[in-house]
């Protein structure tokens, strides 16, 4: 087993991880970073970022991620390509390891920063079109559907509010929903029934997206299953997952507290975990923003954090 030692080790190479790197590598800190699945993160997906400060003529999720971590690699960050498949947190130093089966990682204290995934409904089309119309973040993206027709999918709080703000932005809002209510607030619904724009179709599933190299419309059947059952075909040129995310945290169950959701539980304020010397950072703790700017502040309370532990705890 070939055994690297740090006195920190960063999980997670998204906004939240490549920030905590940078912070802990000036700290002289000498972090590892395993960057995981996607390096880069849920922006690796997404074509362009526009609300990110610094960036006033807009820069693609891609490219922003290589930005993040030549910086964090500028200060002497160890990145190591690989996942995480154990952990072992119940005494420190703390050892992790990796897929390869031949790497193992001890670290005086850990920052877990490895996201959370957006649900999908699991159709084919999605893959195609993601970042060329489909999306999971309307705050991130909506904004390039000024005066365009999109769809949102799913009933609930969170979907009500993007199709609210998509509202505020596109020519038309369609809430694909698959029952015959929505599961919001009452007074989510009443702002919803009021917007002008936004129609609600109820009972409704996507069953197919098309386009030639940018969407240009779904395919939806009402009433599945029934003897109402038809179909029918809506022009949008976005479409807006709300169905919720899936924090990236299986590898942690049992090992650190979690919610009923999945993500990491936090405390008094900081990003301490319910192991002390472990930290969490970025949407893997965030069930609320989600958002780069607000995983990349995090990341740099962890490293903050972390560093004020190790003063205390060698």
């Amino acid at each position: 087993m070939n055994t690297i030692s740090t006195r920190c080790l960063i999980i997670g190479a998204g906004p939240a991880g490549y920030t905590a790197a940078i912070y802990t590598s000036r700290a002289n800190l000498k972090p590892v970073l395993v960057e995981g699945l996607q390096p880069g993160g849920q922006l690796t997906t997404t074509t362009e970022i526009e609300n990110f400060p610094g960036y006033p003529a807009g820069i693609s999720g891609p490219k922003m991620m290589e930005d993040f971590r030549a910086q964090a690699q500028r200060f002497g960050t160890d990145i190591i390509s690989g996942v995480v498949t154990s952990v072992d947190f119940s005494k420190r130093p703390f050892h992790v390891t990796l897929d390869d089966g031949a790497t193992e990682i001890e670290a005086a204290a850990v920052i877990v920063a490895t996201g959370a995934s957006a649900k999908y409904l699991g159709l084919p089309d999605e893959d195609r079109f993601k970042g060329m119309g489909v999306s999971a973040c309307a705050t991130c993206d909506g904004f390039f559907f000024r005066g365009r027709p999109v769809a949102v999918v799913g009933g609930g709080d969170t979907a009500c509010e993007e199709a609210l703000y998509l509202a505020t932005l596109a020519s038309k809002v369609y809430m694909i929903v698959r029952k015959d209510y929505l599961r919001a607030s009452k007074y989510m619904q009443q702002r919803v029934a009021e917007a002008q724009n936004i129609e609600v179709l109820f009972n409704t599933q996507t069953v197919g997206l098309h386009g030639t190299d940018l969407l240009e419309g779904a395919r939806l059947v009402q009433f599945k299953g029934t003897p109402e059952e038809k179909e029918l075909e809506i022009n949008v040129d976005g479409f807006f997952l709300a169905i919720g995310h899936t924090p990236n945290t299986d590898v942690f169950k049992g090992a650190l507290e979690l919610d009923a959701q999945g993500y990491i539980v936090t405390r008094d304020g900081k990003t301490a975990t319910s192991i002390e010397g472990v930290f969490a950072a970025g949407d893997v703790a965030d069930p609320v923003y989600q958002q780069a700017v607000t995983a990349a502040g995090s990341g740099c309370r962890a490293a903050i954090d972390v560093e004020q532990f190790l003063l205390m705890n060698p």
